[in-house]
């Protein structure tokens, strides 16, 4: 375990190198750790997260008032609670879930093939900046309907409101960026959603449009801010993911020849990739009250630090939890996808990811369309390996060698 000094801080240089590095500590010495600078506790054992996400009475999602809600422009679904909570969930998973589902397995599929076929000749991509990110800014906006012409402005739009969501400390020039982008975002959707409501086809925009909560339709605003919230949730932590599981199954050959040999193991990489590596590393709440745990107190009105990725290595909930390894027993693959999952890459409780489903969806079907083509993947010569991100967390890039394909 690491020797960590006394002015120890997750906010600094040290820790964004490397994260992992620090958890044990965490987890056995400051349980509880207090940032002063940002008014926070952070949290990093697997039975305290799972505490905080579940105890919705102590811990509530009014946090994202000030974290969120700027930049989507309302209110959104982990704001909301009883059944308006429950309306607009079923309305958001309906359009991720069953013939939904299906048609957009088609589409990704589509997404994909065409976004790899230049790199294929050349034998080299970098699976984050080549491929990756634009993927996944592809594939929400085929989800939503909207024009992927326009994913360069939609991508940069949504890169200041994830900016604005994740950093924990930011400048007044930064924020009035990240709000610029929001409301350039909220202008280009609103003649959307009037069309749509005019003429709703299939896609999510329209399904929101054309949905009732009480009787009522929603507000446009309603609508804009679950709209980017969809947004948020899909694109930012797929290209990660996706990134992430290439890599692990790079850094372990004979994984990585065993899903080859059988693409069923796709759903348990995948799962343990999540459990490994988690995109989202905190997720945030308010205490309601002073909270005991063991090792410190949560006082009322403080937030809360969910340190997901602490908890997933947490030895009290997995053997041997720094090995990668999809085989691993205490995981469960097909309920890590669903509400019962072990790991918390996808949170749990009340407030869990709606996309969960369809994160597997995507990251399954694109996988199974990179691995027989991407023959004797290797990383690119010179290539050096770094993860940023404290909020948000994946590869800077992903430049891979493999077999040029004819």
């Amino acid at each position: 375990m690491l020797v960590v000094s006394p002015g120890f801080s997750v906010l600094s240089e040290d820790f964004a190198a490397d994260p992992y590095g620090y958890f044990p500590w965490l987890r056995q010495s400051a349980p509880v750790h207090f940032e002063p600078a940002i008014d926070g506790y952070f949290l990093s054992r697997y039975q305290d997260v799972r505490r905080v996400l579940t105890d919705h009475e102590a811990f509530t999602t009014e946090t994202l008032q000030v974290r969120a809600e700027p930049v989507m422009r309302g209110p959104v679904l982990a704001q909301m609670t009883g059944a308006e909570h429950s309306a607009k969930r079923k309305i958001v998973v309906r359009g991720f879930t069953g013939q939904a589902l299906q048609d957009q397995i088609r589409v990704i599929r589509a997404d994909a093939a065409e976004l790899i076929a230049p790199f294929l000749p050349r034998g080299r991509v970098d699976l984050v900046n080549d491929f990756g990110r634009p993927l996944a800014v592809y594939v929400t906006l085929d989800v939503l309907g909207l024009d992927k012409a326009h994913w360069p402005q939609v991508a940069a739009w949504h890169s200041g409101i994830a900016e604005f969501i994740t950093s924990l400390v930011m400048t007044p020039e930064r924020r009035r960026h990240c709000l610029d982008c929001a409301e350039q975002l909220e202008a280009y959707l609103l003649p959307v959603i009037e069309a749509r409501r005019r003429d709703p086809g299939e896609d999510l925009i329209s399904r929101l449009c054309t949905a009732e909560f009480d009787g009522i339709a929603m507000s446009n605003r309603e609508v804009t801010a679950l709209i980017i919230n969809v947004l948020a949730a899909a694109t930012e932590p797929a290209d990660k993911t996706l990134a992430l599981l290439f890599r692990h199954l790079i850094d372990h050959p004979e994984q990585l020849a065993q899903v080859r040999r059988d693409l069923h193991l796709l759903p348990a990489a995948i799962a343990e990739t999540l459990r490994y590596t988690p995109p989202v590393q905190l997720i945030p709440r308010q205490a309601q009250q002073d909270v005991v745990f063991a090792g410190g107190t949560v006082p009322a009105g403080a937030t809360a630090f969910c340190m997901i990725g602490a908890a997933n290595r947490d030895p009290d909930a997995f053997t041997a939890p720094d090995t990668f390894d999809l085989h691993r027993p205490d995981l469960g693959t097909a309920r890590s996808f669903t509400a019962a999952a072990q790991h918390l890459a996808f949170g749990t409780g009340l407030h869990q990811c709606v996309g969960a489903a369809f994160a597997r969806a995507q990251i399954e079907t694109v996988a199974a369309l990179l691995l027989p083509l991407l023959d004797g993947v290797r990383y690119s010569p010179g290539f050096h390996y770094r993860e940023t991100g404290l909020y948000t967390r994946g590869p800077a890039g992903l430049s891979l060698d493999f077999t040029p394909v004819g």
